[in-house]
């Protein structure tokens, strides 16, 4: 049970090309946004969607990795952990934000749909 006290799995589609910080020769970093659909019925028993956006960081050969593979519109599947963030904005509002740190990434789009 030790392995899975913080573990998280999502399929989705990349919002935008990931965002890459380099910090120097060997350090990499990889923000990008995935949206996961779901699809249920209501209790009229129309079908409705709704998406959840999530934040993902991956580091290092990762972050290499999804600079190279990912872009705007690719399917994933992750596996990574949570972590919560607290920070105060430009108008003095305490805010927080979760973010999902990749430990693994899966393309799920076939080559010719990938942007």
């Amino acid at each position: 049970m030790k392995a899975i006290k913080n573990r998280v799995q999502l399929m989705g589609h990349l919002g935008a090309n990931p965002d890459i910080k380099v910090f120097d020769a060997t350090k990499k970093l990889a923000n990008f946004k995935i949206a996961v659909n779901d699809r249920y019925k209501n209790a009229k028993g129309e079908w409705l969607d709704e998406t959840q956006w999530f934040n993902v960081v991956a580091w290092s050969k990762l972050a290499v990795y999804a600079e190279k593979y990912l872009a705007k519109g690719t399917e994933v599947a992750i596996e990574g952990r949570l972590i919560n963030k607290s920070y105060t904005d430009k108008n003095m509002v305490k805010r927080t934000s979760t973010d999902v740190i990749v430990s693994e990434i899966l393309i799920l789009s076939k080559k010719k749909e990938l942007v």
